[in-house]
Parts: structure tokens; C-alpha cells; sequence
């Protein structure tokens, strides 16, 4: 079985590519469809996210051949929905049960889906954690290079995604700024969709390969 290292050493390689990629593409102006340089980036066909679900299932897969730990796929499903439903219900019911403006940033919000991640992220690990481990990992590779280039980027003013503030954001200094849309979110709420989604798909991967080789003639 491979290591940790060696299972995550080469997506983590190709989403720092798409990541340097994505920032060479805002820089020059490059397609607003392929690359939206709009606060939070939300939409371009360029961007990391994409990948969380192709490697989710890669990751799955791999750790479900044979000589290797066994992943229950039900379970691992089950807790990824328990644990997604868990975050809507802590951060955006906290949020309306606060009575907050959910288009308005503010620390309570912050606070609330920081705390709903974490809760989540414990979840999803539970129901699996030999694939959690690894997408945990694969996360971290993943989001704290763009933590590091939003820093940079704030720094500079590009006037890219990685360092334009959402509407309504409060005044502050670079620092804070980075804490509050950068350093925080990608290390709670991302590592978080990326084992939500990863398990997910990763569990339903599994389980249909297994049904696949069940259904094989012998």
C-alpha cells in the first residue's frame, strides 16, 4: 500500500498548477468565464474545486484495492451527508437564528461556519477515516499554498479573487483581511468540502465498482 506522501504527492502537484494557473490567467485578463477575478471567484471553470471530486474518487478507489484497508462505502456516505447536513444546520441555521444579513460578512457569521466546518470535517473523518486522513491531507496541500499567495496577493493589490474583498467587507488592515477571507476559510471551511465531497463521491465510487465486479461472471 502506498504511503500518505506518495498518494497525495501528485494531485497535490497538479492542483498547485491549476492554482498558479488560475492566478497567471486573472493577471492577464484571461476569459472571466475560465477565470472570474470577481470577489470569492465563484463559477470559473478554472479553479481547485473542480478537482476535489476527481480525486475524492481516485483516493477512494485506490484505497479500496486489494491488500488494503477495507472502506465501507455505506458508512462513509452516510457520515458525509450527516456531515454536511451539519454544517448547514449550524452555520447558515446559526446565522438566521441570530437574525444575521447572510450577504453581509461580520466575525459572528465567521465564528459560526468556522465552528460548523470543524463540526463537519470530525464527522466526515469519523465515517472514514482511513479516506478522511488522506483527503485531510490532500486539503492541507491544497489550501495553504492559496492561503500563502492570498497573503502575497493582498500585499501587492492585484486585483485578483485570491485578494478582492466581498461586498459590504468591513475596512481593516492586510493582515486582518487575510485572516478574515483568507487564512481562516481555506484552512476550515475548504477543508471541509473537500472531505464532504471527496467522501462522497468517493463512497459512491466504491460501492458501484464493487457492485460492477460483483455482477462480473466468474
Amino acid at each position: 500500500m502506498e504511503s500518505l506522501f506518495q498518494l497525495v504527492r501528485v494531485p497535490a502537484l497538479i492542483t498547485l498548477g491549476v492554482t498558479l494557473l488560475r492566478l497567471i490567467g486573472e493577471l492577464l485578463n484571461w476569459s472571466p468565464v475560465l477565470f472570474n477575478r470577481e470577489a470569492g471567484g465563484g463559477g470559473a471553470l478554472v479553479g481547485i474545486a473542480w478537482l476535489v471530486p476527481i480525486f475524492g474518487i481516485y483516493f477512494a478507489l485506490k484505497l479500496s484495492q486489494p491488500g488494503t484497508a477495507p472502506l465501507k462505502a455505506g458508512k462513509t456516505v452516510l457520515y458525509a451527508v450527516s456531515g454536511l447536513a451539519a454544517f448547514f444546520v449550524i452555520g447558515f441555521g446559526g446565522v438566521l437564528a441570530l437574525g444575521l444579513d447572510p450577504n453581509s460578512p461580520s466575525l459572528t457569521s465567521l465564528v459560526l461556519f468556522i465552528v460548523a466546518s470543524v463540526v463537519c470535517t470530525i464527522i466526515v473523518y469519523a465515517g472514514s477515516p482511513v479516506l478522511g486522513k488522506v483527503l485531510f491531507a490532500y486539503g492541507l496541500a491544497a489550501r495553504i499554498p492559496v492561503a500563502v499567495l492570498m497573503l502575497v496577493a493582498m500585499l501587492g493589490n492585484w486585483g485578483t479573487h485570491y485578494d478582492v474583498a466581498p461586498p459590504g467587507f468591513p475596512e481593516m488592515g492586510v493582515f486582518a483581511k487575510w485572516l478574515f477571507i483568507g487564512l481562516v476559510p481555506q484552512l476550515t471551511i475548504w477543508i471541509a468540502y473537500t472531505l464532504v465531497v471527496g467522501c462522497l463521491l468517493g463512497g459512491i465510487a466504491v460501492a458501484l465498482f464493487r457492485r460492477k465486479t460483483a455482477l462480473q461472471p466468474a
